[in-house]
């Protein structure tokens, strides 16, 4: 496993974890006070895929997702650049719109909840093989969720300046 943070990279080793609250306490070979520990405060632990657990049927990793094409009742979204969470119940797919490739100045950023009602067929609407998330969005979320194009900022831009 290696710890990234900082602007560095290491290996460590996990020693030992267990269950504290809502969270796991993970205890790193030869880190062994809170001084040590602080070091790796805010890092991200990565793992290699080989050394991965085997998820439950339904789940991915999100380093699997980042690259999935999304689509919409079949239409292309866009790709998946990320994921967040924090923002509710559901981690957010931020999904970079289709055209990002030829003019990524044009192309919209969509934030889209990765929430199981909205996954065609539930959780088989993930498919990491084939690099696909397929939803069924409600009408009008890529809409309202999509930020303004430069256009429309500028629009918008000359409509206040015009109020008296």
């Amino acid at each position: 496993m290696y710890a990234l943070g900082k602007g560095n990279r290491r290996e460590v080793e996990l020693e030992d974890c267990w269950p504290h609250k809502d969270y796991l306490v993970l205890k790193l070979k030869g880190v062994d006070s809170i001084n040590d520990a602080e070091a790796f405060l805010l890092c991200e632990l990565q793992i290699p895929r080989a050394e991965r657990a085997q998820l439950e049927p339904g789940a991915a990793y999100i380093s699997d997702m980042v690259g999935c094409e999304v689509l919409d009742h079949g239409r292309r979204v866009g790709t998946v650049t990320d994921v967040q969470f924090g923002a509710g119940e559901a981690p957010l797919l931020v999904v970079r719109g289709i055209g990002a490739e030829d003019a990524p100045e044009n192309a919209r950023e969509h934030l889209l909840p990765l929430a199981e009602a909205f996954l065609e067929g539930g959780a088989a609407g993930i498919d990491v093989a084939n690099k696909q998330i397929r939803m069924r969005l409600p009408e009008g979320l890529l809409e309202i969720n999509a930020p303004l194009t430069p256009e429309e900022k500028e629009a918008q831009r000359k409509a206040n300046q015009e109020e008296p």
